[in-house]
């Protein structure tokens, strides 16, 4: 069998990392796994150490800064002619600046609602924007992005969380929308967003404990939930946005 190339971004920690431990058991996959800062990553730095830098290279990039973003392509595609699988993890829910999820309209501030937008909408399509030349190679390629179900505006029941709905649904937009272009470069790859549930990281922690036991995964559970959505992938399903059990989630 021949080498499968993957990029996850934002591998640092939580999902992303859980992601690199289970795909790297596969000895066909050689993952490019980035960070804003990768080697400060202890558990990122072991792993390379385990599995060499022929399995797992460490790249920074920082999702939020389009140069970086330009830096990480070179440097990828001097390393491999194509890509399998990207994944882009990155979320930002709050922040230690003052972003947290809004109740209400007067929580509402202009430089929260762009700091989410930068990582959960902006980001992710960058990331599609300068890599997705690698992926164009004529054979099933999957581009995933993390998305989450608040960004469906007809399952929005509750209200506010409005910088984090808006920014997920502008990322389910984008996605959509580079499916149908990608579609006529290659037939092949599939464009999609994937809701992983509740999911024991950073990001969840504040609110877990409004989450039902059975409702909370691991990382590495939800890994293999989202790896096993994948696998099943057809190019019927581009533009779509499922969740962890492989149910499609509505605009």
């Amino acid at each position: 069998m021949s080498q499968k190339h993957i990029l996850i971004q934002g591998a640092a920690r939580g999902l992303g990392l859980a992601l690199v431990k289970r795909l790297l058991a596969d000895q066909q996959t050689v993952i490019t796994a980035t960070a804003r800062e990768p080697q400060a990553s202890q558990a990122l730095v072991a792993l390379r150490d385990d599995y060499g830098e022929s399995r797992l290279h460490l790249q920074p990039l920082d999702i939020t800064d389009e140069d970086s973003l330009i830096d990480a392509r070179r440097t990828l595609g001097q390393r491999h002619e194509r890509l399998d699988l990207m994944m882009t993890c990155a979320g930002l829910l709050h922040d230690d600046r003052g972003l947290w999820p809004e109740k209400r309209l007067a929580d509402i501030e202009p430089a929260n609602l762009a700091r989410s937008f930068a990582v959960n909408a902006t980001g992710p399509i960058l990331m599609i924007k300068h890599f997705h030349d690698l992926m164009t190679h004529g054979e099933r390629a999957i581009i995933a992005s993390l998305s989450a179900r608040v960004g469906s505006i007809s399952d929005n029941g509750y209200g506010g969380w409005y910088a984090y709905r808006a920014a997920k649904a502008a990322q389910n937009q984008f996605t959509r929308t580079a499916s149908i272009e990608l579609a006529r470069r290659s037939k092949n790859l599939i464009c999609v967003g994937l809701h992983p549930g509740t999911v024991d990281t950073n990001l969840s922690e504040p609110f877990q404990k409004n989450v039902p036991e059975r409702q909370l995964q691991s990382a590495d559970r939800a890994a293999g939930h989202l790896l096993g959505v994948i696998a099943k992938l057809n190019r019927e399903h581009s533009g779509r946005v499922f969740d962890w059990a492989g149910k499609e989630i509505t605009p």
